[in-house]
């Protein structure tokens, strides 16, 4: 995979369906707790809801699915969910890889890896290496990851690798990005009600079409991605120009 230019820099092409989705998951603590159930269990249902998603992604043909599983503020949250969902991620890894790779989908996992122990470390690049040569839907998971994270990650590793760099421009910041494979997402989604976008993928959603939607992600089915589908089809992408320029074709 090449690495996709800046929408700051050039227009992207603009089609009735997204070429990419990012979502954040929100609401799997609250579904529970409305069912009078342990937060854990939002979580467990809500990995039905990314299963579903998925599928649905690659019977749209839309080429890019990118989820927040978890955030470098998640951390902060009680130590036995923590525990949880990291037992979940694992638990995860090991079930679903199996059905991604037979789905021809590609599992890409973003975000600062150095916090988990050395087994979910290894699960993880094996994960990616059993789909690496897979040629369809393209699955982002972002997990431990954080937008201004990215960006002080991309800019450490650019000093590293070019010290006498004296000016710095977007196109040398891009490669060392934590999703450079990827075209920036055309649609975000939220689910549960926050109207916010929580740290994730600052640099990438700079023109990105933001949905927000109080359904809890473990309610968000077909008909609720659809109305996300619909509302970005009403979106007019102007990436900066003018309606009329839109019109006539003109990009003057």
């Amino acid at each position: 995979m090449g690495f996709f230019s800046s929408s700051t820099k050039e227009v992207p092409p603009v089609q009735e369906v997204p070429q990419h989705v990012a979502v954040i998951m929100d609401g799997n603590g609250r579904w529970a707790k409305k069912r009078f159930l342990p937060r854990v269990a939002g979580h467990q249902r809500g990995l039905e809801s990314v299963r579903a998603m998925v599928k649905a992604c690659v019977r749209l043909q839309i080429n890019y699915l990118t989820l927040f599983a978890f955030s470098s503020e998640n951390w902060r949250r009680p130590q036995e969910e923590v525990t949880f969902l990291m037992s979940l991620f694992l638990e995860a890894l090991d079930r679903e890889v199996k059905k991604l790779h037979d789905a021809n989908v590609i599992l890409k996992l973003i975000g600062d890896r150095s916090a988990f122990n050395a087994a979910l470390q290894q699960k993880m690049i094996e994960a990616e290496a059993k789909t690496a040569a897979n040629t369809g839907l393209v699955l982002t998971i972002a997990v431990n990851y954080g937008g201004r994270w990215d960006v002080v990650n991309a800019m450490n590793q650019l000093m590293q690798a070019r010290p006498d760099l004296k000016q710095i421009e977007e196109c040398d910041l891009l490669p060392y990005l934590s999703m450079p494979y990827a075209p920036e997402p055309d649609l975000f989604i939220r689910t549960g009600g926050e109207t916010r976008i929580s740290n994730f993928l600052l640099w990438q959603l700079a023109y990105t079409e933001l949905y927000f939607t109080p359904t809890l992600w473990p309610d968000f089915d077909d008909d609720a991605f659809e109305a996300a589908l619909s509302s970005y089809r009403q979106r007019e992408r102007r990436f900066g120009r003018t309606s009329e320029q839109l019109v006539d074709g003109s990009d003057a």
